[in-house]
C-alpha cells in the first residue's frame, strides 16, 4: 500500500514538473461597434473638370479600435536557460456569415522560434516586421483602424484613397520571414529581420496578333520577395526611442508588351509605382524596391505621455529607379489617463507625396479617441478621426503612347467615427 502511495506521489510530481515545462494559451480580442464615416474624391479629368464622388454609410461592424482576432501560443522549457516557442494567430471577422477572415490578413502571425535567455531569440514564419512592431510600442493611438493616422493610415467600412490604407506608411508583415531580437544590455535592443522568397521556373512568352496589334501574353519566370530590416531601441527611465530601417525587394521577369510595327517593346508607365498594399498585404509589390525608414521618440510625464514619430518611403521601379512614389509624415500626439477608467488620446500629423514629374500631394491627418475601461479585459470607445490628400496630379502617359496626364488636380478626404466595445481573453 505504502508502495503504491509512493509511486502515485511520484508519477504526479513528474506529471507536475513537465506541465510546469511546458504550456499552451488560447488568447483572442473581440472588437465590435457602431462605425461611420464620410469620403469625398474629386476625380476631374479633362472630358469630366467637375467630377466629385461622396459615399456615407454606417454599420454595426468591428474591429475599430482593434482587429478582431483568436491564437494560440506556447512555449517549453528545454532547460539550461533554452525555451522553444509558437504563435499562431487568425484575423476574425465576427459581424460577417464566416467568422475567421478569409482575406490576406487572415494569417495574422504564424511561427516558430528559440530563446536564450541573457542573449535573445529567433523566429521563422509569418511575422510583423520591424517598423510594424516598433510603430505597435510609439503611436498615440495605438495602431486603431480609424482614420486620422498618418504613420498607421486606416479607415474601417468606409472606402478612402490609397493613403487609407494600412499598408500605405510602410509593410506591416512579410511570409516566409527570419526574425532576430536581443535581450536588453544597458538599455539597448537590436532587432532585425530576413525575408527570403525566390523562386524561379520555366517562362513561356505566347505572342498573338499581327502588325501593331501584337500582343503577348507570360506565364512562368521569376518571382522573388525579398527583404531585410534592422532596428534599435533605447530605454532610459521615462525616456523610450527607436529607429529601424527596412528594404523590400520584389522582382519579376514576366513583363507587359505594346505592339510597334512588326515588333513588341517594354511597356513601362511614365510615373511612380503604386504604395499601399491594401489591408497590410504580406506581399511586397511587382518589380520595385521599396526602402523604408521610421523613427519615433516616447516620454512618459507620470500625468501623460507624449509621442513623436516621422516615417518615410520611397517605392521605385526595378525597371527605371527614376520612376518613383516618395511618401513622408510626422506626426505628434498625447495619451493619459483622466481618471483611473478613462483613457484619452490626441494626434496630429502633416505628410507629403513627391515622384516622377509633377507627381506630389499633401496629407493632414488628426484623430480624437477615448476609452472607458470596465475592468482589465473590457473597455467602451469612441474614437472620431479625419485624413486628406490634397491636389495629386499624376503623369499616366506611357512609352510608345500619347501622353495622356490628367490636367486636373484630385483631392481625396475621408473622416470616420466609431463606438464600441472591446473585450480580451
Amino acid at each position: 500500500m505504502k508502495k503504491s502511495l509512493f509511486a502515485v506521489a511520484a508519477l504526479s510530481a513528474i506529471a507536475g514538473s513537465a506541465q510546469a515545462q511546458s504550456s499552451v494559451t488560447v488568447y483572442g480580442l473581440l472588437d465590435l461597434g457602431y462605425v461611420g464615416y464620410n469620403t469625398r474624391a474629386a476625380t476631374g479629368s479633362t472630358q469630366n473638370p467637375q467630377a466629385v464622388n461622396k459615399t456615407t454609410g454606417n454599420a454595426f461592424s468591428s474591429s475599430a479600435e482593434s482587429t478582431s482576432r483568436l491564437g494560440f501560443k506556447g512555449t517549453e522549457d528545454l532547460g539550461g536557460g533554452t525555451s522553444a516557442f509558437f504563435t499562431v494567430e487568425l484575423g476574425l471577422t465576427p459581424n460577417n456569415n464566416q467568422a475567421v477572415n478569409t482575406g490576406g490578413t487572415q494569417n495574422r502571425q504564424t511561427f516558430v522560434g528559440l530563446k536564450k535567455n541573457g542573449i535573445g531569440q529567433f523566429a521563422v514564419g509569418t511575422q510583423y516586421t520591424v517598423i510594424h512592431n516598433a510603430v505597435a510600442a510609439t503611436d498615440p493611438g495605438q495602431a486603431n483602424n480609424i482614420a486620422g493616422n498618418l504613420v498607421y493610415p486606416a479607415s474601417t467600412e468606409g472606402v478612402g484613397s490609397t493613403e487609407n490604407s494600412t499598408g500605405a506608411a510602410y509593410t506591416v508583415r512579410t511570409n516566409n520571414q527570419l526574425s532576430l531580437n536581443s535581450d536588453t544590455f544597458y538599455g539597448f535592443k537590436a532587432n532585425a529581420m530576413l525575408v527570403a522568397n525566390n523562386k524561379n521556373s520555366n517562362e513561356t512568352i505566347t505572342i498573338t496578333g499581327s502588325g501593331s496589334t501584337l500582343t503577348s501574353a507570360a506565364a512562368g519566370g521569376l518571382n522573388n520577395q525579398n527583404g531585410w530590416g534592422l532596428g534599435l531601441d533605447y530605454t532610459f527611465k521615462n525616456f523610450y526611442a527607436t529607429a529601424n530601417y527596412q528594404a523590400m525587394t520584389s522582382k519579376q521577369s514576366t513583363q507587359t508588351y505594346y505592339g510597334s510595327g512588326t515588333t513588341l517593346a517594354t511597356q513601362l508607365p511614365v510615373g511612380a509605382p503604386a504604395t499601399g498594399y491594401a489591408g497590410g498585404s504580406s506581399a511586397n509589390g511587382t518589380n520595385v524596391q521599396d526602402n523604408q525608414f521610421y523613427v519615433a521618440a516616447t516620454y512618459d510625464f507620470g500625468i501623460l505621455k507624449a509621442y513623436a514619430q516621422y516615417i518615410t518611403r520611397k517605392v521605385s521601379a526595378q525597371q527605371d529607379n527614376t520612376y518613383y512614389l516618395k511618401r513622408s509624415a510626422e506626426q505628434i500626439g498625447v495619451r493619459s489617463f483622466i481618471t483611473p477608467t478613462i483613457e484619452a488620446w490626441v494626434s496630429g500629423g502633416l505628410g507629403r507625396y513627391n515622384g516622377y514629374g509633377s507627381n506630389s500631394s499633401n496629407l493632414t491627418a488628426w484623430q480624437i479617441g477615448s476609452n472607458y475601461w470596465l475592468s482589465k479585459r473590457t473597455n467602451l470607445y469612441a474614437i472620431y478621426g479625419q485624413a486628406g490628400t490634397s491636389n495629386t496630379s499624376i503623369p499616366t502617359n506611357y512609352i510608345g503612347q500619347s501622353n495622356n496626364t490628367n490636367l486636373n488636380p484630385t483631392s481625396a478626404n475621408i473622416s470616420n467615427y466609431a463606438v464600441g466595445v472591446r473585450h480580451t481573453f
